[in-house]
């Protein structure tokens, strides 16, 4: 094989990589917008809300135009007794062991101009994404479950009653072997991944069955470091008082499937270095100065602690715009979508080679 035929190898492939990038980010992109701009889309999707139905149809229409086995599961919350659902699919329901990658699809804090973009528009965004590449992978020895969990917001509602429905069949829950969380991974400075932490959260079940396992976690980081590189993988936060290296509390879907005994791994995007409002627990998202009242860059903390009103929050904010968030850090929402499609596209399409 001559020189010039090499090089002509290399060169097409490359354009290939590019053309593969420019079409994955032009998809994630446009399910982004249908999901959290109000003026193109559906916006602000609160729990219980019309909003959030025209979401779960949304979803629902995505994954049956991809073949993939889909069902609802309607479950009611709150004193009002209001209508919520969780949307399921599966690549192949009728194979034993069986991969969940969930994300919640309500959003809140309509009232202060939040239209959940990262909270959890990206989630969503990039799950369904990853959706679409797996429903075309046929001789995978495992199923894929994705799963949009509804009225997240108002206390896990929609994981809180998959995971009880689970635990009614021990058969059908002990074959979920691993449970991915994406929740609000774009937008932050950093992608952290997380496994559940090691003291057991409140569990409505038997702690006995709780499960603080690390290896679906550092599954994930070396899928994001093959994927990545070594110098842009996923972080795992170091100790910090309330939380040992790398894990996470319970504010999140992950938590009840770590309580009914699956290991679990969480992914998203913020900045665990920052002295926040409640200490080092990754609720500040950024440094960005737009997002303080104040931000003391060599103490990493807030100028004043006692006056300080933003502490560097996203979600729940104003600042939880796809339009905000492009003028506050340009092209990082869509350049970290790509990275975690890519990174857990990598992980499902080859599970036992990272998990080992």
């Amino acid at each position: 094989m001559n020189k010039i035929f090499i090089v002509l190898i290399i060169a097409s492939n490359l354009l290939c990589s590019s053309a593969n990038a420019e079409a994955q980010i032009e998809k994630v992109s446009k399910i982004h917008q249908q999901i959290a701009n109000s003026n193109v889309g559906i916006g602000a999707r609160e729990a219980g809300s019309i909003k959030e139905k025209d979401t779960a149809k949304y979803i629902s229409t995505a994954f049956k135009e991809m073949g993939l086995s889909t069902s609802e599961q309607e479950f009611s919350f709150g004193k009002d007794n209001l209508k919520s659902r969780n949307i399921i699919a599966d690549t192949n329901p009728l194979l034993a062991k069986t991969i969940v990658l969930a994300a919640h699809y309500d959003s809140t804090a309509k009232n202060t101009g939040s239209l959940g973009a990262t909270d959890n528009g990206a989630g969503l965004a990039a799950m369904l994404v990853i959706a679409s590449t797996m429903s075309k992978k046929k001789v995978l020895e495992y199923n894929i479950r994705f799963i949009a969990f509804g009225a997240e917001e108002v206390g896990l509602q929609g994981s809180k009653y998959y995971v009880q429905q689970l635990s009614k069949n021990i058969e059908k829950r002990n074959e979920i072997i691993a449970m991915v969380n994406f929740d609000t991974i774009a937008g932050g400075d950093y992608i952290y991944v997380h496994s559940a932490h090691t003291t057991p959260y409140k569990c409505s079940l038997d702690n006995a069955q709780y499960n603080s396992d690390t290896n679906i976690r550092e599954a994930l980081l070396a899928a994001s470091k093959k994927v990545l590189g070594e110098k842009n993988q996923y972080v795992i936060h170091p100790e910090y008082e309330g939380y040992p290296k790398g894990v996470t509390g319970s504010w999140s879907d992950h938590a009840p499937f770590a309580c009914a005994g699956i290991p679990i791994a969480y992914v998203e995007s913020t900045n665990f270095t920052i002295n926040g409002k409640d200490g080092y627990d990754g609720y500040s998202q950024s440094i960005h100065p737009a997002l303080w009242d104040c931000y003391d860059d060599k103490n990493k903390t807030a100028c004043n602690r006692n006056t300080e009103t933003k502490w560097g929050n996203i979600w729940h904010s104003q600042f939880d715009k796809i339009e905000t968030l492009e003028q506050l850090f340009p092209n990082r929402v869509t350049k970290q979508l790509l990275d975690n499609i890519n990174v857990m596209n990598t992980l499902l399409s080859d599970f036992y080679q990272f998990s080992k």
